[in-house]
């Protein structure tokens, strides 16, 4: 099968690196030779030409704004070939598509969205595994024909990712809510640090790099992104809006009136954000699991770590989850290992013996 990947990005290239891994054929195509060509000089495939043979297979993987216009345009220069596109949001996609070609064109396409992504951007933070283990979202169409959809369900399979069928109008809800909106929170609150007196960021602990790590991400990607899909985010950050004025109603009350009764709708937005959270699914996709927390302090030396996790081995301890914390201004560390409440006291033991300093330990949700 030969596959024609348009757009050289973090996706593009990550998908090409998977395929080519896998031993298929793929062509590369950007507006921008030189991302094409970094893309082809990390592995990701071989630049597509003039006399390259025709595609079986189109992936289209250039920012929301344009696929719709590429989709048709491929749709009409490969007259056998099926089409596919990777973009976040779906369903103006496809009603674009509708008003620039007819119903058999249509059959031989279906969007996709596969779930992952990176802060970076670019073929540089390209990952051929970085569709291992995520959700793959197969977005239909009443003229989408069987060859399309099951090629695009073949090819999660292929990427070790998970397929699942949504309608494009329900993707593009869902993805708002957990997708779109976290990006432009994260953002907005990492927004208020930029007149921040150096002495508070010092007091920034891991929360603070947990809720703000989005915001890295790249601006004019994400501001496509949100474009494509101006609806659903608008009715869920209005969602949001709501919360906060009431939350900020509750804290004016406290501080102009003295009527502390006010803490309740504080304790409102906490109680609610637990039993949110506890909706996430845990490892492996299943409900959340309670894990024991075992917090180490590693010395900021090379080789520290990988120590750390030799010893755990060795004690026979599997870890559930592992998160780093780290301050420029600290000579260590802290390793926060989840593990299975049976194993915390044998892991506890096993590494005070072997001379790590224990934290703390506790119970966590994954």
């Amino acid at each position: 099968m030969i596959i024609r990947i348009i757009g050289s990005g973090l996706l593009g290239a990550s998908l090409g690196l998977a395929l080519t891994r896998m031993g298929r054929t793929v062509q590369l195509d950007d507006a921008s030779e030189l991302a094409a060509g970094l893309a082809q000089d990390l592995g990701a495939g071989k630049l597509a030409g003039p006399d390259s043979a025709e595609p079986d297979l189109i992936i289209v993987a250039t920012p929301p704004e344009t696929v719709a216009d590429i989709v048709a345009e491929q749709l009409a220069r490969f007259p056998h070939a099926l089409v596919t596109d990777v973009a976040s949001a779906k369903a103006q996609i496809y009603r674009s598509l509708t008003d620039k070609v007819g119903a058999a064109e249509l059959s031989r396409y279906a969007g996709v969205h596969p779930m992952a992504g990176r802060e970076r951007s670019g073929a540089l933070a390209a990952d051929a595994d970085l569709f291992t283990g995520r959700p793959f979202v197969i977005c239909p169409h009443p003229h989408s024909g069987k060859p399309v959809l099951r090629l695009v369900r073949e090819l999660a399979t292929d990427l070790g990712a998970l397929p699942l069928t949504m309608a494009a109008d329900a993707h593009d809800d869902a993805v708002a809510r957990v997708s779109h909106m976290p990006q432009l929170v994260s953002s907005l609150l990492a927004a208020r640090l930029e007149e921040a007196d150096a002495g508070e960021l010092d007091l920034a602990g891991q929360g603070l790099r947990d809720v703000t790590r989005l915001a890295g991400s790249d601006a004019r990607l994400w501001s496509s992104i949100i474009a494509a899909n101006t609806g659903p985010v608008r009715r869920v950050l209005s969602e949001l809006h709501d919360d906060l004025t009431d939350l900020i109603a509750g804290l004016g009350q406290m501080q102009e009136e003295g009527d502390y009764r006010g803490i309740s709708r504080v304790a409102s937005v906490m109680t609610r954000g637990n039993a949110g959270a506890a909706r996430i699914p845990g490892k492996h996709g299943g409900a959340q699991i309670r894990y024991a927390q075992i917090i180490v302090l590693v010395p900021d030396r090379p080789g520290e770590l990988g120590r750390l996790l030799t010893d755990t081995g060795r004690i026979g301890v599997n870890i559930e989850d592992l998160t780093l914390e780290h301050s420029p201004s600290q000579p260590v560390g802290r390793a926060i290992m989840s593990v299975a409440p049976a194993q915390a006291l044998p892991l506890t033991e096993g590494l005070e013996k072997l001379g790590w300093r224990i934290a703390a330990n506790g119970e966590q949700l994954v």
